[in-house]
């Protein structure tokens, strides 16, 4: 950096004048750069703690330590109104695990650190507003249809990340120069706002907003005074120098033959100027170091842009969510299984279709997931699946329930092909864990848990109950499960329930009493082995023999293991009855 001397007279600190550049359209020919870039909203709503924002960040550009900026930014970001309460779906359906192992960001072969918390706010709340879901679906079309966009996105993410990093970086008792670290963060902030114009050319989707923003910002003044004062901090003048060379091939010297100033360059004055704003500054009283001034004139440009880089910190998140749920893609990719954007209807008429319907929790942890197809002849149906255990009855309900999440979400959903009804909310319930301090027994918390699935569904929505009324005997099960299942057409849900009642079942389907109750069984080979595909009706066994084959409890393994405790335990007192008679030397 070259040093300034003072001779930059005070108006030009507040506010330094900017060249005509004829090539930059006006501000007022650019979109405003008013209101908050979003990927995520139609009408980016307005931030309550904008003013909180900004002070962060100016604190954090002056001293190098911003206490968690963007995380904190991030935490308080609005989330597009929803009908769905997280509650209701999100321990069930392991959604963290989901986004800590599925959403993940790599970017130039490493993986980023994102923030998980935002990611999970943003899918467990799908959006009321068929607009958003649309947004959203458009801008991953295109990254995913487009190797060039996907690139910009990551090399613009990149940028912005080292942006946080330079803002966050703890620089407290470390020995640095100030001046230097806000020229770097004003350097990066510049390079961000250059890939925003430059990218996304052609964009029709979202990603067309950050383009035009970018591009509204570099005509700003406060971009053009960054920008200047990056030129002159990086090229002030140039020198033509003359050097003498001995014959050793040493340096002796050199001569100075020319040297050019950047007049061009608002920051530079001529040297009359500089010595009559000396002069200036000495008969006003007024003395400055030579880093001073050029603290001034960073502060005041900072100033001038400040109000851009605020909005830079939620578009941070808000790309982590895209480049999360390309990595989602790649993910399951790898595993040779494909993800789709689903159709997405509003009303129930016309076929629920998931083909190639996956679980990407099983994925996630490098097991085997075997795609299956699922179709009913429409959506408002509650479909009772049956089969022996192990068959993929659970894995199916949570692939289907985190289809319909991700759909109503705008992302991609674990299928091949999907077309999905969207409905006002999701209740999960999946796993009924037994607590120390629980006051009811099994049927009673079986109960429980039926009340509070009244409580929570609303009409319309999807429900999803996994082994419904299995806590109490067969008989007094099935009659809760029938006064259940008669109860839920009233709501017209979309229903998935497993159960193991066969001859209930079987009754049910044969009786056709309920109007939009359907059945799938688990498919079984030749072998009588499932296959994790599904086909209509109601299973005739639940294959518990071979389930207790498989996992050594037959009678013969279980002889097996008496008789070796008890040879065990005779073994045991001899050896005691031995040492009885032992004497302290160990003779009887």
């Amino acid at each position: 950096m070259h040093p300034i001397d003072a001779q930059i007279p005070t108006e030009s600190i507040a506010r330094p004048p900017a060249p005509h550049r004829p090539d930059v359209p006006c501000a007022a020919a650019l979109p405003s750069t008013d209101r908050i870039p979003s990927l995520l909203f139609v009408d980016p709503p307005a931030r309550a703690d904008l003013d909180e924002l900004r002070q962060s960040l100016s604190f954090a550009f002056t001293s190098g330590v911003s206490g968690g900026l963007f995380g904190q930014a991030l935490d308080r970001a609005p989330i597009a109104p929803s009908t769905w309460d997280p509650k209701n779906f999100a321990p069930d359906l392991f959604l963290e695990e989901f986004v800590a192992r599925c959403f993940r960001v790599r970017v130039g072969g490493h993986e980023a650190v994102v923030h998980r918390g935002f990611i999970l706010r943003v899918l467990s709340r799908p959006p009321s507003d068929p607009r958003v879901t649309e947004l959203r679906r458009g801008i991953l079309h295109e990254l995913s249809s487009s190797p060039t966009f996907r690139r910009q996105l990551e090399q613009l993410y990149t940028a912005s990340c080292r942006l946080r990093g330079a803002l966050e970086g703890a620089v407290a008792g470390k020995k640095f120069d100030p001046t230097r670290r806000q020229l770097d963060v004003l350097a990066i902030v510049k390079e961000v706002f250059d890939l925003m114009s430059a990218s996304f050319e052609g964009a029709r989707s979202g990603l067309s907003r950050l383009r035009d923003f970018g591009q509204a910002v570099q005509a700003t003044e406060g971009y053009r005074s960054m920008a200047d004062l990056l030129d002159y901090d990086e090229h002030l003048a140039t020198l033509r120098l003359d050097i003498r060379v001995g014959a050793d091939g040493r340096i002796r010297g050199f001569d100075v033959v020319t040297v050019r100033e950047r007049q061009e360059n608002p920051f530079v004055l001529s040297p009359v100027r500089r010595w009559l704003a000396k002069l200036e500054m000495f008969f006003r009283g007024y003395s400055f170091g030579d880093g001073e001034v050029m603290a001034r004139l960073i502060d005041a440009v900072f100033e001038g842009i400040e109000d851009q880089v605020v909005k830079l910190v939620p578009l941070v998140g808000e790309m982590e969510v895209y480049l999360g749920a390309l990595g989602f893609r790649d993910l399951t990719a790898a595993a040779g299984l494909e993800v789709s954007l689903p159709e997405l209807r509003s009303v129930a008429e016309g076929e629920r279709v998931l083909l190639g319907l996956f679980n990407p929790l099983l994925v996630a942890h490098g097991g085997k997931a075997v795609p299956c197809d699922v179709v009913t002849d429409r959506a408002d149906t509650t479909l009772l699946v049956t089969g022996p255990n192990s068959g993929g009855k659970t894995r199916l309900l949570q692939s289907v329930a985190l289809a319909q999440l991700l759909a109503q979400a705008g992302m991609f959903v674990p299928a091949r092909r999907a077309s999905v009804v969207c409905v006002p909310g999701l209740v999960v319930s999946l796993i009924q864990e037994t607590k120390f301090d629980q006051s009811e027994g099994r049927l009673g918390m079986e109960l429980l848990r039926i009340r509070a699935l009244f409580e929570e569904l609303g009409p319309g929505a999807m429900v999803i109950l996994d082994e419904l009324c299995s806590g109490t005997n067969p008989s007094e099960g099935e009659e809760i499960f029938e006064l259940v299942v008669a109860l839920l057409e009233k709501l017209r849900p979309q229903a998935f329930i497993t159960t193991h009642f066969l001859t209930f079942a079987a009754r049910l389907e044969r009786e056709k009493a309920i109007r939009n109750l359907r059945f799938v069984q688990v498919e079984l080979d030749a072998s009588q082995k499932p296959t994790y595909q599904f086909i209509a009706g109601v299973a005739a066994t639940s294959l518990a023999a071979q389930a207790a084959a498989r996992l050594g409890v037959t009678r013969g393994e279980l002889e097996g293991l008496i008789d070796r405790n008890l040879l065990a335990s005779r073994a045991l007192s001899i050896v005691g009855r031995d040492s009885a008679f032992a004497g302290p030397s160990g003779e009887s």
